[in-house]
Formats: C-alpha cells, structure tokens, sequence
C-alpha cells in the first residue's frame, strides 16, 4: 500500500498563461491619445514655422556669393519686403531705411553698416572695402529679425 501523502501524487503548479500586451486595457488609450494629439500638433507646428522660414534660407544662400555693398543692400531690401508691406518698405530711403532696418533686428546696427549701406551702394567702382562686417550683420538681420507690425 503507498502513502496517501507521498511525494509521488503531488503535481506541477498550473501557472496561468502570460498577460498580453495587445489589446491594450481601455486606460492606456487615454494617455496614448493625448500624447498623440500633441505630437502631430508640434509636428505640424515645426513644419509650418520651417516653411514660413524658407525666405530667410534663401536669403542667407544668396548672401554667401554676394560682393559689393550694393547687393547686400538689395538683398536687405527684398528680405525686408517679405516680411513687410511693399508700400513701407518702398517708400523708405537714406536714414530712415537704415532706422527701420536697425528696429527690426535686435542687435545694434554698427556704425561701419550704417555708413556701407548709406554710402557704398552709391559708388560707381565696388571699392575694395572690407565687406566683413556688413555681411556679418546682413547674417544677424536674416537670422534674427523680427516681422514689423503694421497698420494696414
């Protein structure tokens, strides 16, 4: 006769089988759903600020071949015009483009710039002036202007 309580009857433990990861339990769906939204509203987001920028990296292409004053000068202008209306951007001459152009940026103009695009567009022969500085500031304007506000 064999023991009631022998080792021999006893069986495996039935371990129940693992928990799947789909379908996902109903909560999980509440906090997909929101982290979802938001990721294509930054998405949409970046590429609408990316395309509205598209002026000032061809802006900044051009400027890289560009080598007198006077060019620099118009690129400025057709920069500004993008941003601006054509009739306060048309309308501005001498100091008064140079004042506008300085308010827009929120770097000082220097005064070497100032004197580049006040005088040097005007010269007959491109002078063999040092271009550095206005191309440099020309950069900074580019990059960092901030669009006027207007009354229409």
């Amino acid at each position: 006769m064999t023991d009631p309580t022998s080792l021999d009857r006893l069986n495996d433990i039935a371990l129940p089988p693992e928990v799947p990861w789909w379908p996902l339990a109903p909560g999980w769906y509440a906090v997909i759903s929101p982290v979802l939204a938001a990721a294509v509203w930054l998405s949409c987001r970046a590429w609408k600020q990316w395309r509205s920028n598209a002026y000032r990296r061809a802006a900044l292409q051009e400027l890289k071949s560009l080598q007198t004053a006077a060019a620099v000068a118009e690129l400025l202008r057709r920069t500004a015009l993008a941003i601006a209306p054509r009739h306060v951007v048309a309308e501005m001459t001498g100091s008064s483009w140079l004042d506008w152009l300085a308010e827009q940026c929120p770097e000082p103009m220097p005064e070497i710039v100032r004197t580049q695009l006040k005088v040097g567009i005007y010269q007959a022969t491109p002078a063999t002036t040092d271009l550095s500085s206005l191309q440099t500031y020309a950069t900074r304007w580019i990059t960092h202007h901030r669009s006027p506000i207007t009354d229409h």
